[in-house]
């Protein structure tokens, strides 16, 4: 026979409630997430920001991939509180001003997304690799530094060929 919940079961629930503060696109976001909770559950069902894909929840495909301080995580992988105080950046927060980020228009206009399901995460991780370059002061590109950049993101569409030329001309067409 099954026992009515208690108010002690309903005061643990509400223990495991943790504040979360962080920076999320260029703006502080202060909420309350259950603990056990992942970056990605609290990006698409708290917070709505359903650009981050919800794919394998193992961090195999890449689909949920964000920025964390200039990193690429699969968000799916590390629980929410472990961004507090840090700086996380989702797809939604490339482009600025309604118009859209050197990447993304780079992926139209080589034709690199086709289900679509795969860009956000790909996007992502090809902005943590551009970033590393700008910071370094490199020149120049690689297909194969682009390729390792990307080996976390997966595409069942593509073939991959049009991504890694989109991430080169995106790079090219900043320089």
């Amino acid at each position: 026979m099954t026992q009515p919940k208690s108010d002690a079961s309903a005061s643990l629930r509400s223990e495991q409630t943790h504040v979360l503060r962080f920076q999320l696109n260029g703006e502080p976001v202060v909420l309350a997430v259950p603990a056990h909770w992942s970056l990605l559950e609290v990006l698409r069902y708290r917070l709505r920001l359903t650009g981050t894909k919800q794919g394998c929840d193992k961090g195999d495909c890449g689909a949920c991939t964000v920025l964390d301080n200039g990193q690429p995580v699969n968000s799916c992988l590390i629980l929410a509180l472990e961004v507090e105080g840090h700086d996380v950046q989702t797809v939604e927060g490339l482009g600025v001003g309604g118009e859209p980020h050197p990447l993304q228009r780079a992926f139209d206009v080589a034709g690199a997304a086709q289900c679509g399901f795969c860009t956000p995460g790909m996007l992502m991780s090809a902005e943590a690799l551009l970033n590393a370059k700008r910071a370094r002061g490199d020149t120049d590109i690689d297909t194969a530094e682009v390729a390792q950049a990307l080996s976390g993101n997966l595409c069942r569409c593509t073939g991959y060929t049009k991504i890694l030329s989109a991430v080169e001309d995106a790079w090219r067409g900043a320089r």
